[in-house]
């Protein structure tokens, strides 16, 4: 896992403190990421698994939770779900930072664990796999 736990704290602490705009891509396609959570949780692997080629060691996950409003997004997560596919697709969610009079943009990259869709929404569950800044 490529994660700068520093800058990881940052964003969950800016992300406590301030309303932050995300923006959800796939397939060359963006999506308002909104009512975003980032928190460290337990997951439910006792034990190291591989699920998917994916290898689960740890027993705690960087885990986000967000809301996309726009339900023509469906047909595209069903790529990056295990299930229709062998492997998790990786999901890119981008935020914006500023610091020190610097913006910074940040560059989430997350594996869906389960989405929960109902008539006017589609709640995304999500473990962080990889951080990157500009």
């Amino acid at each position: 896992m490529s994660i700068n736990l520093d800058l990881l704290e940052f964003l969950i602490d800016i992300n406590g403190k301030h309303h932050l705009e995300y923006v959800l891509h796939l397939d060359n396609l963006k999506y308002p990421l909104s009512d975003v959570s980032i928190v460290n949780s337990p997951i439910p692997v006792n034990s190291p698994t591989t699920r998917g080629g994916v290898y689960f060691s740890d027993t705690f996950a960087y885990k986000i939770k967000g809301i996309v409003n726009d339900l023509s997004v469906v047909p595209l997560l069903s790529k990056t779900m295990l299930g229709p596919n062998t492997e998790f697709g990786e999901i890119k969610i981008t935020t914006q930072i500023i610091t020190n009079d610097k913006k910074i943009t940040l560059s989430i990259f997350t594996n869906l664990i389960n989405s929960v869709q109902s008539s006017s929404k589609i709640e995304l569950n999500m473990i962080l796999i990889k951080l990157e800044s500009d």
